[in-house]
């Protein structure tokens, strides 16, 4: 079942994310902004849960953009458990998460995902996603 993540799912939310970036992040600055994601419409948070068990998310944000003139959905994040992936969760994140696109009228659906996450691309080049942009990022 995939469900919008609610103020009181920030531990499972919390446990995927520091499993995606292999860390262990600062709680309370994780709580502030998933807390300011939540109250805000512009972000959608979907969960993937089975058996009482959150075993995957997938976090998104739509926006207007100017040089597209129009509406753009972004795929920040996507994790699935290490147990619980190969059994199509990921795929069903995305769908949804496309779908919901279309409903918002958005022109395209982009993410970014670091070089080393090999796997990931050949998953979203499966999905029809194309590598097309070059993401450059500065630490401050």
């Amino acid at each position: 079942m995939i469900f919008y993540a609610k103020a009181d799912d920030i531990k499972s939310v919390y446990d995927l994310i520091c499993e995606l970036e292999d860390t262990v992040l600062d709680e309370a600055r994780f709580e502030d902004a998933f807390k300011r994601q939540t109250a805000d419409d512009r972000y959608i948070c979907l969960l993937y849960q089975d058996d009482e068990i959150i075993k995957g998310l997938l976090n998104m944000r739509i926006e207007a953009q100017l040089h597209h003139a129009g509406k753009i959905a972004e795929i920040m994040e996507l994790v699935v458990g290490k147990k619980y992936r190969g059994n199509n969760i990921g795929s069903e994140l995305i769908e949804k998460a496309i779908e919901i696109a279309r409903a918002e009228e958005c022109l395209r659906i982009e993410l970014s995902s670091s070089k080393w996450r090999t796997d990931s691309h050949r998953f979203y080049q499966d999905k029809g996603f194309i590598a097309s942009h070059i993401n450059l990022t500065k630490d401050l």
